[in-house]
């Protein structure tokens, strides 16, 4: 029997015709009846992902897997998609799983994928190693147990987020679970988001001041407030609007401090219409709401939404679904029986003072269970979903730290709850501290990954892990993300201490580094954004920590926070502690900074040689690529300073030395003047795609573009703006000329103009 014989009535009918169409959609692809290039779109909307095949190495420091599967995924072409198993996002809205869910997931991950459920940034649930054919199948027993994949993916609101702790937080305004389930259940699959030019991401947060909900950084979040009208308390949302990460991020504008709870989905509404009929459709690069925003300014953006709002026609959806969400799924407020200490455990009090959180309900903890790189097997999930039944109450919450939360525990059973999470090798302590460590998937999986973020984050894990309790508490309680990328997937802008990573040319051999991100907040929900301070080696990373922390220990003023320790002393303070660890040892010397964490092959572009002409075009190149880096680096410095004119035009000059490095690698001497590099820059290598590549294609090579063709600008906000595309123009620039060098090396024919050396 079939499991769509099977499971007949207990799928939803609308999710059971949808799955069906997908399934036969697939059947027309393979026919060839549907363009792939609309397939695609299908499919992601599916939550069903292309992914990187690394010749069956997961580079995260588990050693290799007995899986093989073809080395490039499905970038060759389409019709490998049939030929190599990819990813499936499964969407949990408010990251709330039940115990049946959980057993549901571990039985797909099994069956369908490697083993492994990983727990994403926006508290959704990945499998990896998933074939095309099985998708449907696997959606129609998600279904059965109320979970879907629609939207998971695509130009479309994707997972709604919120703070785990809702409903049993102690400093929430209210219970925001009800509002956030009411605002997915509106917006899934409505009519108005369905033709946006890219994603659209929503949070919820209860309280302004933690970073549970990250609302700053999303193209919608909100944030519970009150407010009292004739003696009468009335809840709404502190309204937020064009956030975002990625290369480049913006932070969310206020767009009104009181939104009645009423207005909630009408105004989301009105929003969607807006976005959808505005925003950027052709330029993917530029199609996020927060381009929308910034370049129509937040009155005007706020004045075209509430038009659209008034004209909206009244719709019985926007109470029944804020009705419908029902009670928040809190415990209850009788008082439990006494806690248990534990019998004097150490390592059970050690887990305590980081993994469990007292709720405000009294006798009742909340407690994290805290998953290394955010992975738990099949087994440990069933676990996980045993325990939630005897110990909580059957409520689980995936956190955007990457870790399950069990919510509603006696106090009383804690110490029980402590035994079997050990027993199922779930009781690492250190949640929220220096060792709870962020990270994307990187070149584990990510088709865009260029070093591994979670390698990284492994080799990090251990060694603070081992160190929990042990640190000055103002270090221990920092957070540390990483990326394999500038697009920031592993949240690397809001750390204290962020990665992402990039790639350098270092005698012929290309070398993984990262670069260092400082000046994020976590807190305040994303409160402020970091900027890149230097890229360092790869196998030097645990030791920009050690520094970072020796420092912060020894100099911090009282109870100075480590944002404010970075203000005070500087950008350049920072960028000394580490700067000496830049320097890569010769490939003879430690052959071991040529490979990337959790993996032993040399980290490689392809094999590169050096000839005496290329030799001395390349150290002209690298002699502009050094100064552009000083330049842009000044241009923090004067930012730092509130010189907004300055740091832009350093920022600025630091792209145009940048662009003028590479002009160099034609034998062209382009000179200082502005219009000639540009025009040179554009001409050999934007207009012939050199400059392309498969991260960003051309995208980067615009900034310089539009800050050439736009002049100044007259912001502290847009010269942070600018600076950050910079550092994402001068990475393009570093990983062209490494492309320009692998060629004759390659056997690939010499690039353009430099067949022919010029005067």
């Amino acid at each position: 029997m079939t499991w769509k014989e099977q499971l007949g009535g207990r799928i939803p009918a609308d999710l059971a015709a949808e799955i069906d169409t997908f399934e036969s959609q697939i059947a027309l692809r393979r026919q060839g009846k549907i363009d792939e290039k609309v397939f695609a779109e299908t499919r992601l909307r599916r939550g069903v992902y292309g992914q990187r095949y690394d010749n069956g190495q997961r580079n995260d420091g588990t050693g290799p897997k007995t899986l093989e599967f073809p080395s490039d995924g499905l970038t060759k072409g389409p019709e490998t998609v049939w030929d190599a198993p990819g990813m499936q996002r499964i969407k949990i809205p408010m990251g709330h799983l039940t115990p049946d869910q959980l057993d549901t997931l571990a039985a797909l991950a099994e069956e369908y994928s490697d083993g492994v459920c990983h727990v994403t940034t926006r508290q959704d649930i990945q499998l990896h190693f998933v074939h095309i054919d099985d998708t449907p199948d696997l959606m129609r027993r998600l279904a059965a147990v109320g979970i879907t994949t629609r939207e998971a993916c695509g130009n479309t609101v994707r997972n709604v987020t919120a703070c785990p702790l809702a409903g049993v937080c102690r400093d929430e305004t209210f219970d925001v679970t009800p509002y956030a389930e009411a605002c997915m259940r509106f917006l899934l699959g409505h009519p108005d988001t369905q033709d946006f030019g890219h994603k659209f991401k929503v949070a919820f947060s209860g309280c302004r001041d933690h970073a549970c909900g990250l609302v700053a950084m999303h193209d919608l979040g909100l944030i519970a407030v009150t407010r009292t009208e004739n003696g009468v308390e009335r809840r709404g949302f502190e309204t937020y609007v064009g956030g975002g990460l990625g290369a480049v991020p913006y932070q969310a504008r206020l767009f009104d401090p009181f939104l009645p709870v009423e207005e909630l989905l009408p105004v989301a509404q009105a929003i969607s219409r807006v976005f959808a009929r505005l925003g950027e459709k052709r330029n993917r690069a530029r199609a996020r709401i927060k381009f929308l925003v910034a370049g129509l300014g937040i009155d005007e953006f706020k004045r075209l939404v509430l038009a659209e709002r008034a004209a909206l026609p009244d719709d019985p959806r926007w109470t029944a679904h804020v009705d419908a969400a029902g009670k928040p799924n809190g415990a209850p407020d009788a008082p439990a029986a006494a806690p248990s200490n534990g019998n004097g455990d150490t390592a059970f009090g050690q887990w305590t003072r980081t993994n469990v959180y007292r709720q405000r309900q009294p006798g009742y903890v909340a407690v994290t269970v805290a998953l290394p790189l955010g992975d738990m097997t099949a087994d440990q999930t069933r676990r996980v979903a045993d325990l939630a039944r005897q110990f909580a109450g059957g409520d689980v919450r995936a956190t955007v730290e990457q870790n399950l939360l069990l919510r509603s525990v006696r106090e009383a059973d804690v110490p029980a709850l402590y035994r079997a999470l050990s027993a199922a090798a779930l009781a690492r302590p250190g949640a929220g501290t220096l060792a709870d460590i962020t990270a994307c998937p990187g070149t584990d999986t990510c088709k865009l990954g260029i070093a591994s973020s979670r390698g990284l984050a492994a080799e990090l894990t251990t060694r603070f892990g081992a160190r929990t309790g042990e640190l000055d508490p103002a270090v221990e309680s920092l957070r540390i993300k990483t990326s394999g990328c500038f697009n920031s997937c592993g949240q690397h802008h809001v750390a204290d201490i962020g990665f992402y990573g990039v790639s350098r040319n270092v005698g012929g051999y290309a070398v993984p580094h990262f670069q260092v991100v400082l000046g994020g907040k976590w807190r305040d929900n994303a409160g402020s954004y970091g900027l890149a301070s230097g890229a360092i080696p790869s196998k030097r990373i645990p030791e920009v920590i050690e520094r970072i922390a020796a420092r912060f220990v020894a100099e911090r003023e009282q109870s100075e926070t480590f944002q404010d320790y970075t203000q005070r002393i500087g950008k350049r303070a920072l960028k000394e502690m580490f700067a000496d660890l830049a320097a890569v040892p010769p490939h003879d010397e430690a052959p071991g900074f040529y490979s990337d964490w959790g993996d032993p092959r040399e980290f490689t572009l392809g094999d590169m040689g050096v000839g005496e002409c290329a030799g001395e075009v390349v150290s002209l190149t690298e002699f502009d690529f050094a100064a552009a880096e000083a330049q842009l680096f000044d241009a923090q410095l004067r930012l730092e300073e509130n010189a907004v004119e300055q740091a832009d035009q350093l920022a600025y000059g630091a792209m145009l030395l940048g662009a003028r490095g590479l002009v160099k690698t034609e034998f062209i001497d382009v000179g200082d003047a502005p219009e000639a590099i540009v025009r040179e820059f554009r001409t050999r290598f934007f207009d012939t795609q050199l400059f392309f590549d498969k991260y960003a294609g051309g995208k980067f090579g615009m900034y310089l573009f539009r800050r050439h063709e736009s002049g100044p600008r007259a912001t502290a906000e847009a010269a942070h703006r600018l600076i950050e595309e910079a550092q994402l123009f001068l990475e393009a620039c570093h990983a062209c000329q490494a492309r320009l060098a692998a060629r004759p090396a390659a056997g690939l024919p010499p690039t353009s103009a430099a067949a022919a050396p010029r005067a």
